[in-house]
């Protein structure tokens, strides 16, 4: 699995993909890095990967209080 996370630098403050490539990462047995506006990370667990990216809306939810 190779996932990739790119934030718009005008929310970087809120949101950081890093974080968030991480959180996902870490649902399919990985991990990543990058900057705040842009990231990369692998894993291994292939089935977990749909819902995996579903979490990531609430992921996101919460970072932007929404």
């Amino acid at each position: 699995v190779r996932l990739v996370a790119g934030v718009t630098r005008d929310l970087t403050d809120r949101v950081n993909a890093a974080d968030l490539v991480n959180y996902v990462a870490a649902q399919v047995g990985g991990r990543g890095g990058g900057r705040a506006d842009m990231a990369q990370a692998g894993g291994t667990d292939v089935a977990a990967l749909g819902p995996a990216i579903e979490s990531a809306s609430e992921w996101l939810a919460a970072q932007l209080g929404a």
